[in-house]
C-alpha cells in the first residue's frame, strides 16, 4: 500500500489520511532529542502498513536532523528494533 505521509511541524506530528481516516505519530523536541510518545492508527485502517510508514518517515526526519530518538511508543521501539539501520 502506498501511504502519503505529511510532516506537520505546527502540530509536532506526522500524519497520513487513508480512506478518510487520519493516522498520526506525535513527537516533541527536547534539545537534540525527539521524543516519540505514541502512534495512532484508527482500527478501520490497521494492518495496512500505515504505522510503519509514519514511523519510517519520522525516523528519517530525525536522522536527517541529527536528532537522538527517545522511542516511548512501543510501536516505534519495535520498528526501530526491526530496522536497526534506519
Amino acid at each position: 500500500m502506498d501511504v502519503d505521509v505529511t510532516h506537520r511541524p505546527d502540530r509536532s506530528r506526522f500524519e497520513a489520511e487513508v480512506d478518510g481516516q487520519l493516522a498520526y505519530l506525535d513527537y516533541r523536541r527536547a534539545g537534540d532529542t525527539v521524543v516519540m510518545p505514541h502512534t495512532v492508527v484508527p482500527s478501520e485502517i490497521e494492518g495496512r502498513g500505515v504505522a510503519g510508514e509514519l514511523t519510517r518517515t519520522a525516523v528519517a526526519w530525525a536522522r536527517d536532523h541529527s536528532l537522538e530518538i527517545d522511542a516511548q511508543c512501543s510501536y516505534v521501539r519495535g520498528w526501530l528494533a526491526e530496522h536497526p539501520d534506519a
